[in-house]
């Protein structure tokens, strides 16, 4: 049985609310480094996602551009990509039903969504041999550009609740 890698990651720091609607709010100057950021730990923690699942909002969008850069340096293949207005609002059903349509041979999964989704998926999806420490960390919501990683034994369509190894969270 082969273990995939499911990467949940909290877009990079937008511009504030209030000057544009929310869905179109880019990213701040501060952000568009933590994407940055993450692309090149992703590429280091040799984690290049096969598959990307990506919210359509505007900063969700520019974080993943931001992380693809340090990837496809790293020799990184393209990833397929997903843009999808579903994540915008999603709830933890509405994410894990897009995770177990992606193709059985994915084996890397990046989820770019935003908060409380994130962090209430990596704890829903957390089950038995989770990290104990990465569990805490998620619960309470996390910070922007914050990614979690997941193992997951078997199909993604059997994907569930609880079934799932919560093994990391690292933010920039």
């Amino acid at each position: 049985m082969s273990t995939h890698h499911l990467v949940i990651l909290r877009h990079a720091k937008a511009e504030p609310g209030g000057a544009v609607v929310d869905h179109e709010r880019p990213l701040a100057l501060a952000g568009r480094r933590q994407a940055s950021a993450v692309g090149a730990a992703l590429a280091e923690a040799g984690l290049a996602p096969t598959h990307v699942l990506c919210s359509s909002a505007l900063r969700t969008r520019q974080t993943w551009e931001l992380v693809r850069t340090p990837l496809a340096a790293a020799g990184a293949p393209d990833a397929a990509v997903t843009v999808t207005d579903a994540l915008y609002d999603a709830g933890a059903a509405e994410v894990l039903g897009l995770v177990r349509g992606v193709p059985q041979d994915a084996s890397t999964v990046l989820v770019v969504g935003h908060e409380p989704t994130v962090s209430h998926v990596a704890d829903a999806l957390a089950g038995p041999g989770s990290d104990g420490g990465a569990v805490a960390r998620v619960r309470p919501g996390v910070p922007t550009a914050t990614w979690s990683l997941l193992e997951v034994d078997g199909p993604w369509a059997r994907l569930d609740l609880g079934a799932a190894r919560l093994v990391a969270v690292r933010t920039p």
